[in-house]
């Protein structure tokens, strides 16, 4: 498998550094988040805090800015949190318990970093790995973890931990797993079984939601007038209605889905002569700069388009 993962791997910017630090924030920011969405914000990050200080010291609402539209918005707001206490205690952890004490990384990351930056012998288990090998032994119920540690290549763990992950992501897919193409088809118990597209077992999805709502695009005198977001602390959205707001017709639609909870917002343009004590009015050039919702991002869109 790893003389498959040499010849097959991807290209991807944090396979081409050792830095935990890099490694780090790529893991973090790859958490419930596909590998083509994170490129960009990966890079650009590294850009603009290439180090442990240059995080800690950075304006929350910056940092928020530059996160927005990857979702999970806890996860830079521990990236800063873990960055403080990196510059704290003078350097970035090296060992795994060490690194299980930064903001936000549990057992999966700090496995990560530890194996991929220091070579330290700990087996990953992200979905991608549970799915490899569970179907590798025809068990949905069984420990992962452990299978993973028994198999993990101690003399090269950073090797062996990409090589399974690579496998995961790119051949031994949910629904259609890519067999003709696996180099260890011959050892996977449930695809001589025939069961390969059962595994791993599924858990009950919780009930969809439907959500109709409505947002606002308030102007006065160059200004736009823009709301905390209800859903993302630090964030700024357009307003929903509100006592004082005259509503024009529609200008259009968008859809935006968060875990089971599915949203159609309808965008309206309005005027209005009082506002909530919580609304600011915001500049063009403030709009630039601060942390916008992806909701807000969307139905701006919409307006701009006009």
């Amino acid at each position: 498998m790893t003389r498959w993962y040499d010849r097959a791997k991807r290209n991807l910017p944090w396979r081409r550094t050792r830095d935990p630090y890099a490694i780090w924030i790529s893991e973090v920011m790859l958490q419930q988040t596909r590998v083509a969405a994170v490129i960009p914000y990966y890079e650009r990050l590294l850009r603009r805090f290439p180090n442990p200080a240059a995080l800690a010291q950075a304006p929350e609402r910056e940092l928020l800015a530059m996160w927005s539209g990857l979702g999970y918005y806890s996860r830079a707001r521990n990236l800063q949190k873990g960055a403080r206490l990196i510059v704290e205690r003078g350097g970035f952890p090296q060992d795994y318990t060490s690194l299980l004490e930064l903001a936000g990384v549990g057992a999966y990351t700090a496995a990560a970093i530890a194996s991929i930056s220091f070579g330290l012998p700990h087996a990953v288990v992200d979905g991608n790995v549970r799915r490899v090998l569970t179907r590798l032994v025809n068990d949905g119920r069984a420990d992962a973890p452990e299978i993973a540690d028994r198999l993990l290549d101690r003399s090269n763990p950073a090797r062996w931990n990409q090589a399974v992950m690579e496998l995961g992501a790119t051949i031994c897919l949910p629904r259609e797993p890519r067999c003709d193409d696996c180099p260890i088809a011959a050892h996977c118990a449930a695809r001589l079984a025939g069961t390969e597209k059962d595994l791993p077992l599924k858990k009950a999805k919780a009930a969809t939601e439907h959500h109709q709502c409505t947002l606002l695009v308030i102007r006065r005198n160059g200004r736009m007038l823009l709301t905390p977001s209800p859903l993302v602390i630090g964030f700024w959205d357009l307003p929903e209605p509100f006592p004082g707001a005259r509503t024009g017709p529609p200008i259009g639609e968008f859809t935006h889905t968060i875990t089971h909870r599915h949203y159609r917002f309808t965008v309206r343009e309005a005027t209005a002569l009082g506002v909530p004590k919580a609304t600011r009015w915001h500049t063009e050039k403030q709009l630039a700069e601060i942390p916008l919702s992806t909701t807000a991002r969307k139905a701006l869109r919409i307006y701009n388009a006009l």
